[in-house]
């Protein structure tokens, strides 16, 4: 039986619908990932399976029985709670005197002893010992304090504090809404680890790709009001919500010419036709009311960076550089980092090891407390906050980008301020909204807006994918690979990082600084971790001084005495065999890719049954995903035989 339904649901807000007429179901186990457009709906679908919004029509059924929880989105600002109240919290009336009993174990006095009297009496009738137990064991589970309060935590040890109260009730469903926003990788790592353990259906939304690959069985997307389900990984769903798009396409431009056909019939006059057709002329009165209720699916995102004059070659110079406050002297140390027009560089660290600090000392925005910075000639920066914090929420989109202008010009073009903002996919209508209604990803894509409508030849980016839908999100990725200037970003967004930064620079959080070449892949790959990480838990136990690795890291911290390089081994008899036989592996790899591409590009392909279309399309991914394996270790052993 479905553990969780939902049957034609339906709600509106203004002309067009959010859900209309939408069906979903949701078995015991499944990991469903809900995706779509920003502004499609897919919060508000969440809060509707919780209660906290209700539908318009439709019905929405849980399983007799079955107990729901949230992992909410947004994490609290305030909260004066201990971690145990918190968690505690998830039983209503038994939470609450676990709280009390909690609190007056602690003080001792008389009155406090007679209250835990009948505290603890109230407890032994709700059977709150064992829920106690319950609590107390996530709580040690989870690594966390029980006396901490709430806002003392960072964003990440929050996270696991509303995980722990979501999960200490046995749920069967639970429902997360960008579960990995504002927190860094490592969090982010944790919580993929703590959600594989759970046994649960989960219904989340989230636009991380890595954090989908990983966690989602199926694919759901929330568009144009329904929802359509992917029996599919994240990138077979890709492949076929393309090949969806584009039949929809040819099947609506052979409905267009067929509506044109019988618009030109039923135009021919008197003369022509004495009598007519009434069975043609009701069936062209019912395709024009058809073609008045396609929703149309809406554009695409279509902006670009706005370039000013070049920079001069060299960005800036750093020379034995140091910053630090006078409670933490040391945020930044010994920094030799040189950036020249056109790098792409990504900050990887944990959060508050000093990310947004480097930045502000790269730009000129902090004076060094020792060494020097040297910066190059004609800057100029355009920044992105991750809090949004230039954007005034009393003032419609118009407002906030046009500074009182209604042209602006864009790469030598003079554009309307609407028109510019349509290619952001704000309509008129809701360039003229107030941005306090915005959601997340529309605010972000106003602030990219105002971002990419001033001259710029340095970006930095602090977090710019939360909230973003996918589409806009792959824009993004394709403008800053063009953009011919410089761009700094700060993201916990792996597959963001390996899709656009060309080096990463790693903060370890003890003011030291380390530069690796490539992406954030690549610097695992070279041994990169964080400190928090346990050595068995690391993707490549290979120490990176090792130099068998991959690239070894080079610090910018200034080496003391002579150098840390190493000479890399030679490759062992072992090695020399595997790389031997690579050649011919990777050989049969192209002859069996180029089998499967034959076959697929065959006219009936696609007539076939869908489980065995399915079937040779995931093996394509995954045979070209074989050979990239097989190449890339090839390299690595050709490397090392080399040196």
């Amino acid at each position: 039986m479905p553990l969780l339904t939902l049957d034609s649901v339906s709600l509106a807000y203004g002309m067009q619908p959010l859900l209309d007429q939408a069906s979903l179901v949701v078995e015991a186990g499944e990991r469903v990932c809900l995706l779509g457009r920003n502004g499609e709906g897919k919060s508000t679908l969440l809060k509707i399976v919780s209660g906290e919004v209700v539908p318009d029509g439709g019905v929405v059924r849980l399983e007799d029985g079955a107990v729901l929880a949230v992992l909410p989105q947004n994490l609290p600002t305030e909260d004066a709670r201990t971690a145990y109240d918190v968690v505690a919290g998830a039983f209503p009336e038994t939470g609450d005197l676990l709280a009390e009993f909690h609190r007056l174990s602690q003080q001792g006095d008389e009155a406090s002893l007679d209250r835990m009297m009948k505290v603890q009496e109230r407890l032994e009738s709700l059977d709150g010992w064992r829920l106690d137990q319950k609590v107390t064991t996530i709580l040690a589970q989870y690594g966390i304090d029980p006396e901490r309060r709430l806002d003392t935590l960072s964003g990440g040890w929050q996270r696991r504090v509303l995980l722990a109260r979501a999960l200490v009730g046995d749920p069967d469903i639970l429902l997360l809404d960008e579960p990995t926003n504002h927190l860094d990788v490592p969090a982010i790592a944790w919580l993929e680890e703590a959600l594989g353990q759970f046994r649960g259906a989960m219904l989340f939304v989230s636009h991380d790709r890595a954090f989908i690959r990983r966690m989602a069985t199926r694919i759901v997307e929330l568009d144009r009001g329904r929802l359509v389900s992917f029996a599919a990984t994240y990138d077979k769903y890709l492949q076929l919500k393309e090949k969806a798009l584009e039949e929809e396409e040819r099947q609506n431009a052979l409905f267009d010419k067929r509506l044109k056909q019988e618009e030109a019939w039923i135009r021919q006059g008197i003369k022509a036709r004495r009598t007519r057709n009434m069975g043609r002329v009701r069936a062209l009165k019912a395709m024009r009311e058809e073609h008045r209720q396609r929703r149309v699916r809406g554009g695409t995102a279509s902006f670009a960076v706005e370039d000013a004059a070049r920079s001069g070659k060299l960005v800036v110079e750093t020379r034995d550089a140091g910053f630090g406050y006078a409670d933490r002297a040391d945020i930044i140390r010994g920094l030799n980092l040189t950036v020249f027009r056109g790098d792409k560089i990504g900050l990887v660290g944990e959060n508050g090891t000093g990310k947004t600090t480097l930045v502000r000392l790269l730009l000129g925005d902090l004076e060094p407390t020792e060494g020097s910075v040297r910066l190059g000639t004609n800057l100029e920066v355009a920044y992105f906050d991750q809090l949004r914090g230039e954007l005034d929420l009393s003032k419609n989109a118009l407002d906030n980008l046009s500074e009182g202008r209604e042209f602006i010009e864009i790469n030598g073009q003079s554009k309307h301020v609407l028109g510019y903002l349509q290619e952001f996919l704000f309509t008129p209508e809701r360039a003229r909204s107030p941005v306090r209604v915005f959601s997340g990803g529309e605010r972000a894509r106003l602030l990219l807006a105002k971002l990419f409508s001033k001259p710029a030849n340095i970006l930095v980016l602090d977090e710019p994918t939360n909230d973003l839908d996918v589409e806009t999100l792959e824009l993004l990725e394709e403008q800053l690979a063009e953009f011919k200037g410089t761009v700094i970003v700060i993201s916990h967004d792996r597959e963001f990082l390996d899709n656009v930064v060309t080096e990463t620079v790693f903060l370890d959080g003890t003011g030291q600084v380390r530069e690796y070449v490539g992406g954030y892949s690549d610097w695992r790959r070279q041994g990169g971790r964080f400190p928090s990480e346990a050595s068995g838990n690391r993707p490549d136990k290979q120490d990176k001084q090792s130099g068998s690795g991959g690239k070894a890291a080079k610090s910018t911290a200034k080496p003391e005495g002579q150098s840390t390089k190493t000479k890399s081994a030679k490759l062992s008899y072992k090695l020399k065999l595997e790389l031997d036989e690579l050649p011919g592996k990777i050989e049969a790899l192209e002859q069996e890719i180029a089998r499967l591409q034959s076959t697929i590009a065959d006219s009936d392909f696609y007539s076939g049954p869908p489980n065995e279309v399915s079937a040779t399309l995931e093996e394509l991914t995954d045979t070209e995903a074989r050979l990239e394996q097989v190449i890339e270790r090839w390299m690595e052993l050709e490397e090392q035989a080399s040196q």
